[in-house]
Order: structure tokens, then sequence, then C-alpha cells
């Protein structure tokens, strides 16, 4: 019988992983909460993935339990771990990618580099820390905030007046950055590791808009300290399946580190067209405990544009006849989604010799699609 690998959630990450499932003869089920999602191919299980009894009940018969996101309740998680389930990335890892405050207490205590933050439950805390920070500062809701969402700059306690009262809440300080970067690794839980190279993701209104794989001017030094950084986390933190970490280039060459992802992630699409093995076939190899796959990158230059909001009018596939003639090269990438302002519903991705022209096809090809 071939392995069963049962993904909770029915987003646009466990689509991407059923073509590389069926590539392997992985049997891969999935478990949504709602009819029409994006993995909806392969799902198995309509149910709420905070319900313990609807979650053991998808589980039965599987091999191993992962995740299209990292919002499952730890009491769901522990549940499927008393049941003898397999649960990769387990609830003890994935405890620092759902709330910020906890992974930055853990990254403090590793002595990996960050912004300078605080735990804040006042309004005169916030103003304090806002004070010894050049009167600006990032303030996170601690969980459940993603793509731009929980997250404000501020200037003072008053500008967030209604996030008061509901916990505490994350502040770090505004940091002075060239670029922000990202490093990938996939670990199994026998300990093998296998790291992507670091790319650099552009980002608009909180949203990642590109990626460049590798990262322009990232070799050598650079390089191995977000690879060491990676590898740090991953082991320290006891992380199975693919990890994205998700850094900060300052203007002084230091690398801080932003978020963390314990799944495929946005800044691993690329991978899917330009690397001998994609972040979701590594994902299944991985939580599998599988040996994983070579990572270099099939061509010098892969350039990912994500597709947000998608066309006004019709389908995400209506734009394919005039798109796929006047670009044949590109890569498209649709996420079965109804477009809305700001969502992201697909991407390209273009490869090549010369950067500048990579850049130029994949950006051609994503603005078939512009609202």
């Amino acid at each position: 019988m071939p392995p069963v690998v049962g993904v909770i959630g029915g987003g646009q990450l466990a689509r991407m992983m059923v073509p590389p499932a069926i590539a392997l003869g992985i049997d891969i089920r999935v478990f949504a909460e709602n009819e029409g999602e994006s993995a909806s191919i392969a799902v198995t299980t309509l149910g709420d993935y905070r319900n313990v009894h609807e979650v053991l009940q998808f589980a039965q018969g599987v091999d191993v339990v992962t995740f299209d996101h990292e919002h499952v309740p730890q009491e769901v998680l522990a549940a499927l771990v008393e049941a003898g389930v397999r649960v990769h990335p387990g609830p003890h890892a994935l405890l620092y990618a759902q709330d910020k405050l906890l992974m930055r207490e853990r990254l403090g205590e590793l002595g990996l580099p960050m912004p300078d933050w605080a735990r804040v439950e006042s309004p005169e805390e916030l103003d304090a820390f806002i004070a010894e920070h050049g009167g600006r500062a990032v303030l996170k809701t601690p969980v459940g905030g993603y793509d731009g969402k929980g997250v404000r700059i501020v200037s003072a306690a008053s500008e967030a007046a209604d996030w008061f009262g509901n916990g505490p809440l994350l502040a770090e300080e505004l940091v002075s950055f060239q670029r922000e970067v990202a490093q990938l690794v996939a670990r199994r839980p026998s300990g093998e590791m296998a790291l992507w190279p670091l790319v650099e993701t552009i980002q608009r209104d909180g949203v990642c808009a590109e990626v460049i794989a590798p990262a322009p001017d990232s070799f050598e030094r650079l390089a191995a300290v977000a690879s060491d950084i990676a590898t740090r986390v991953a082991e320290a933190l006891d992380v199975t399946g693919v990890l994205a970490v998700e850094l900060f280039q300052t203007t002084d060459e230091r690398l801080l580190i932003n978020e963390l992802a314990m799944r495929p992630h946005n800044t691993g699409h690329w991978s899917i067209d330009g690397s001998t093995t994609s972040q979701f076939e590594q994902h299944l190899r991985a939580v599998l405990d599988l040996p994983l796959g070579a990572t270099g990158c099939r061509e010098p230059w892969s350039v990912m544009v994500n597709i947000l909001g998608g066309p006004t009018v019709g389908e995400f596939t209506g734009p394919y006849p005039q798109a796929l003639a006047d670009q044949p090269t590109v890569k498209f990438h649709g996420y079965g989604k109804a477009p809305r302002p700001g969502r992201k519903v697909g991407h390209v991705t273009a490869t090549g010799d010369e950067l500048d022209e990579v850049t130029y096809r994949a950006r051609a090809a994503a603005a078939f699609f512009s609202n």
C-alpha cells in the first residue's frame, strides 16, 4: 500500500502538494473547512479543524498528518499525538509559529539575531517602547496575523487603542533594512536537512509580490549566515517538513529574523519550476521521513511573481489565450480561487540565464491578470 499523507487545510499549499504526491505514488487526503476550496481535487473530509473529534476521524488510516496552515489549536494537535498519529511538524514546534511572542522568547534563548522587541500589555508600555526606539515601532498581534494582517507601524499607542484589552501584544523595533530575504530548509524526523538557495523577496503593502532566486549578491558569507540561522532554528525547535525563515538584511549587512513559517511557503513557490526538488515534493518526503531531494537551481535565475486579485471579470484562466501565447516559456499556476482585491489567486515563474530578461518575462506574464 502507498503511504498516506493527511493535510489539514484546503488552501493553495495543499493544492500544490497534489502533483508531487501523484508523481511519487503517495496517497494524499485533505481536510478542508468548506466546499470549493483551492485543494478541492484532493479533499476527502469537510469539517472544522478546531474540532478534536472531526480531526481524529480524518486521521484514521493516514500515515502522517501535516498542514496547509498553522492555526490548528494545540489541544487538537495534542489529541492527535495521544492517539498515536504521527504529526509533522509536531505541536511542540508549531507552537512557535502560532504565537509570535513565544517565538521571540525562544529565539532569544537561542541567541539568534532578531529585532529588539517587547511584550506590551498597556498603552503606557507601548509608548515607552516607542520612545526608546526612535519614535516609531512595529506592533503585532501575537496570534493569527499573516500577509500584513495583524501588523501596524505606530508612532503612539493611541493608534492601536482597539488592540488593547485582548491580551499582550508584540512590539518590535522598526528595522532599517536594505532588503528582505528568506531561507527555506527541509528537515526530516531522522535529522537530515536540505537547504535551497537564499532568495530575495519584494513586498508590497505587507504582501509578498516577487521572489528572486537566488538572491542577488548573496553568495559566500551572506548565504552561509542565512543557512546557519535556518539550520539552528530547525534543529533547536525540532521542526519537521519545510521551514521558511524570513529575514531582514540590514544596512550594515546583518541578518535579523523577522518571521517563521513551518510549512511550504510563498517564498518557495519558485522551486516548483526552478529547483531540482520543489518545496512541496520535499515537504512530503520530509514528513514521511524519506531521503530528501537535491535543491539546486535548474537555471541561473528564477523569478516568481504573485498574482494578487486576479482578473476583474471571469475566471483566472480567462487571460490564458493571450498570456500563454505572449509568454510561452513562463509557467502559470492558478489556485482555483475567485478573484478578490489583494487575494493571492496564482503565480507565474520565469527562469533563465539573464536576471533582467527573466524578471521582464515574469512581470509581463503576470500583467495579463492585473486588475
